[in-house]
């Protein structure tokens, strides 16, 4: 299991205790005084019969103490395992793991550099991708297929998923419906519903729509995850100056609020059932009407709710790997880099969106072969500089004196491969040699990675007997 929890703990934090606990009671103060929308008749009847007011519009008051209810039924860390059984992932604390977003409109041709309308192939090839880099941790569908029915999409997308990677996957679903097949799906890959449910591999994401708002689509799917035990996503996304307060406190505050609105009603459909907080807290760009996912902004509004989940000691939903640039190029490799770096050092838990570019409109499998070497090294930094007798290596320094030197020294040889972290896409070799080697650039060796996973990596194979039950389950599915 790939983990970046170290005894070191190098952390990165903007808020003081006064501050969070500032927002806290401001998100207490949304909650019970100004109240959330929500068009879901059996959601609504579940707060009344916990103790909130609900007026004649839908808008629903929740009282403090059942927030804090809620907060303390949800647990605090959820293993994850992909599709053979194996744990993979463990959700708390200040462990950090990547992977994919989804339901992208575009891909990014990797020979033409132009882009295209995603295609279920392109979901099956960022699976295979995902599934071949040893950083990348969980999958997402990384497009939606254009190519497909529009209400087999979800479900077409979670079966090739299932086909090209062993790794666990966090769904997106139109609705109930295919949530529920997938949910079949997996349920026959780990071989019984019990099984899933004591080992997850699907995990979902649904969202509320600022503001304050929980249409019945999302609140449903999340009260189904909670049913299931299936392991669920409640992010909304607030754009600053439009569908939030402009300002990065106030901003983050509705965004907990509505994420909190839907902790709630989980936590009273099934206490204890498996819940990550989180909130994409978009800015919004006046100049270009765009929403960047990397102004100073944004990083300082994700950086504060990723501290905030630390405060509630609640498993989160995060960022990673995006760049608002259209290509992936230098603007790309910096910014992605930057936010895989905060989310790291901040401590966040389930980072997705490795790969996007164009403000989340378009996926580069490049960028994705990328950042699993930035990973890579931003998890050799969180192994932080450990100080004991043998790392000192003072006997070591004796013993070579003033005349003469390290490189054949056995200590040198003995720690050369745990200390020293070798790349595989950077460059470091000197003018002459680069030259020499092809003059490649780093975008150019990360495609010739990908062809060769595109073209040698197999994943493990679904065995014969799931494949024919999971065929028969799609072929008939047949939504209202």
């Amino acid at each position: 299991m790939t983990t970046t929890s170290s005894p070191f703990y190098p952390t990165l934090s903007f808020l003081s205790d006064q501050d969070k606990k500032g927002i806290h009671q401001a998100v207490l103060t949304i909650l019970s005084e100004i109240g959330m929308k929500i068009f879901h008749d059996d959601a609504l009847a579940l707060l009344q019969a916990a103790g909130c007011t609900i007026d004649g519009d839908g808008i629903a008051k929740i009282p403090a103490e059942l927030v804090q209810q809620a907060i303390e039924s949800a647990p605090n860390n959820i293993a994850v395992y992909d599709r053979t059984g194996r744990n993979v992932m463990d959700l708390g604390e200040r462990r950090s793991y990547f992977g994919t977003g989804s339901d992208l409109i575009y891909s990014l041709d990797s020979e033409t550099m132009q882009r295209h309308p995603c295609l279920l192939e392109d979901v099956s090839r960022a699976a295979k991708v995902v599934d071949a880099l040893p950083n990348i941790d969980f999958v997402m569908s990384f497009a939606h297929p254009s190519d497909q029915p529009p209400e087999l999409a979800y479900l077409l997308s979670f079966h090739a998923m299932t086909v090209h990677s062993t790794k666990p996957i966090v769904s997106t679903a139109k609705d109930r419906e295919d949530l529920s097949e997938m949910y079949e799906i997996a349920r026959i890959l780990r071989n019984g519903k019990d099984e899933l449910r004591s080992k997850p591999y699907l995990l979902h994401y649904t969202e509320p729509i600022s503001p304050l708002k929980h249409p019945f689509e999302s609140v449903d799917k999340l009260i189904y995850c909670a049913k299931k035990s299936i392991p669920v996503v409640y992010s909304p996304a607030p754009i600053s100056g439009s569908t939030a307060p402009l300002t990065i406190a106030g901003h983050i505050a509705q965004g907990l609020a509505e994420c909190f609105c839907g902790l709630v009603i989980h936590q009273l459909k099934a206490r204890g059932a498996p819940f990550l907080m989180g909130t994409g807290p978009a800015v919004l760009d006046m100049a270009t009407v765009q929403c960047s996912y990397n102004a100073p902004e944004y990083l300082l509004g994700y950086q504060a709710i990723v501290e905030m989940s630390h405060f509630y000691n609640l498993p989160n939903w995060g960022y990673a790997g995006i760049s608002d640039s259209q290509i992936p190029d230098g603007q790309a490799t910096f910014e992605a880099g930057l936010l895989t770096f905060i989310s790291t050092m901040a401590g966040s838990n389930l980072n997705h969106d490795v790969g996007y570019l164009d403000f989340g409109r378009t996926g580069s499998l490049e960028m994705i072969v990328i950042l699993d070497e930035m990973i890579d090294q931003i998890r050799r930094l969180y192994q932080g500089v450990p100080v004991n007798a043998e790392m000192l290596a003072l006997d070591v320094i004796g013993e070579v004196g003033s005349e003469g030197n390290f490189l054949v020294h056995e200590h040198t040889l003995k720690h050369l491969r745990s200390t020293q972290w070798r790349p595989t896409l950077i460059s470091r070799m000197d003018h002459p040699n680069w030259l020499s080697s092809g003059a490649t650039t780093l975008l150019e060796r990360a495609r010739q990675r990908l062809h060769q996973i595109l073209e040698s990596h197999e994943p493990v194979a679904v065995p014969d007997d799931q494949v024919a039950k999971i065929q028969n389950r799609i072929d008939s599915f047949a939504p209202n």
